[in-house]
């Protein structure tokens, strides 16, 4: 799809994503680099690593690939000190990395949940703190007169609850709780701008084909508001959008992308045969003797 942003939106700015050589993470790399960002991915595996920076090249992006787990501050460190080393500054910091698995909070050890806090919130949080001394303003390769920008990738699950979710609703849940806070206190002491995108189902993405089985992913649209799952694409252009100079008065602000979904239950019953259910109900009620229930019949 064609995107609604100018291809010099972005232009001259330096992003360094977690996670961003796959899914959602390297979709948002791809049209980042189209709107005139050079990247920089970090992640643990070296193949997924080769094929993303390659991809982006192929497209005229400039692009280049760190291998690290963001759960090691050493790491941390390590990429953002690399990335500054070899496109000069850094202006954008996204937190896409993240851990996921279906499992009943029973069997869930607390190593398990301890991994995926680890990844999502600390990780996050650990990359913001390496990342922080050349976002600031006045900070290396950065003018006295303005911030960066930090864009946490988030959820949904957390806003109710979610089944066999319990540890990525409190991982993301501790991720929205960062950006509220980084977003007060960065941005009042270095003019950095913090915020978060919450994505909903999106097709083509290990989130859906891996945490729903084949026959029910097949049917997720049935229960959809808008009737169709996201596409990577429409996360990308939320991430454009809170990156570019339309959202520099948005802080502190997880934006939900999903249809509606988060607000929506699934239908009991199809439109069409709500009326004729509720005549129903009301022809037994006007035939019910006085006093007797209508659930007595």
């Amino acid at each position: 799809m064609e995107s609604p942003f100018k291809p010099h939106v972005l232009q001259g700015k330096v992003a360094l994503l977690t996670g961003g050589g796959s899914g959602i993470g390297f979709e948002i790399s791809t049209q980042f680099g189209k709107h005139g960002v050079s990247i920089a991915i970090m992640g643990r595996r070296k193949p997924v690593l080769d094929a993303a920076v390659s991809a982006l090249m192929s497209l005229g992006i400039p692009a280049v690939g760190f291998e690290g787990d963001v759960r090691k501050g050493e790491d941390a460190r390590r990429v953002v000190e690399a990335t500054v080393k070899h496109f000069g500054k850094l202006d954008i910091l996204v937190n896409a990395a993240a851990g996921n698995f279906l499992v009943a909070a029973e069997d869930l050890s607390p190593n398990g949940f301890k991994t995926v806090m680890d990844i999502d919130s600390v990780g996050t949080f650990t990359m913001c703190r390496e990342a922080l001394q050349y976002l600031k303003k006045g900070g290396p390769g950065r003018s006295l007169s303005s911030g960066g920008f930090i864009l946490n990738i988030s959820a949904t699950l957390h806003y109710t609850a979610s089944w066999y979710q319990i540890h990525v609703s409190a991982a993301k849940a501790a991720v929205d709780a960062l950006t509220r806070n980084l977003a007060l206190e960065w941005g009042t002491d270095y003019d950095i701008r913090v915020n978060g995108i919450a994505p909903g189902p999106i097709g083509d993405t290990a989130g859906l084909s891996k945490l729903l089985p084949k026959e029910i992913n097949n049917k997720t649209s049935d229960y959809l508001p808008l009737y169709k799952v996201g596409e990577k694409w429409d996360i990308a252009m939320a991430a454009v959008y809170l990156a570019s100079d339309a959202g520099k008065y948005i802080n502190g602000t997880t934006l939900i992308v999903d249809g509606g979904l988060w607000l929506s239950s699934p239908r009991i019953l199809p439109k069409d045969a709500v009326k004729q259910f509720s005549r129903a109900v009301e022809k037994r009620s006007r035939a019910a003797p006085a006093g007797v229930p209508t659930s007595k019949l």
